[in-house]
C-alpha cells in the first residue's frame, strides 16, 4: 500500500495559521522548491517576547500534530536565544525575535524563493 504524499504547501499554511493565532508579525511563507532541495517551504515569523516565542512554536508543532499527524524531526534554540527553528524535513518554521530577525534576514538570503504568503 503506498501511503498519499504530504502536501506541504498545506502544512505551511497551517504553521502560518497558527503563528498568526498566538499574534506573530511579519509572518511569510517562501517557496524553497525552486532555489534549493533543503526544504519545500520555510515560514518565518517575529514574536515580541520570549514568551510569546514559545507560544507560537508551540502551535505551530501542535496544529500540525493535530490536524496533519506531523511530529518535528527536531526543534532547535530556545526562545532566550533569540531564535527558534521547527524541522518537519520538508516545511521549516523559524520564529526571531525582531533582532535576530533584521540581523538574519533570511527572506534577503533567499530572495530568488517564491513568496506563497505575507502578512505584516
Amino acid at each position: 500500500m503506498q501511503l498519499p504524499e504530504l502536501n506541504w504547501n498545506d502544512a505551511a499554511r497551517l504553521a502560518f495559521d497558527a503563528m498568526s493565532d498566538k499574534q506573530a508579525e511579519d509572518l511569510v511563507i517562501l517557496d524553497l522548491r525552486p532555489v534549493t532541495p533543503i526544504a519545500d517551504y520555510f515560514v518565518i515569523g517575529t514574536a515580541g517576547s520570549t514568551r510569546q516565542m514559545r507560544a507560537v512554536a508551540e502551535a505551530v508543532v501542535d496544529a500540525l500534530r493535530v490536524t496533519m499527524g506531523l511530529k518535528p524531526s527536531i526543534v532547535e534554540g530556545a526562545p532566550e536565544s533569540g531564535w527558534m527553528l521547527v524541522d518537519y524535513g520538508g516545511l521549516i518554521v523559524h520564529v526571531f525575535d525582531p533582532e535576530r530577525r533584521a540581523y538574519y534576514t533570511l527572506e534577503a538570503m533567499w530572495a530568488d524563493a517564491p513568496l506563497v504568503a505575507r502578512m505584516a
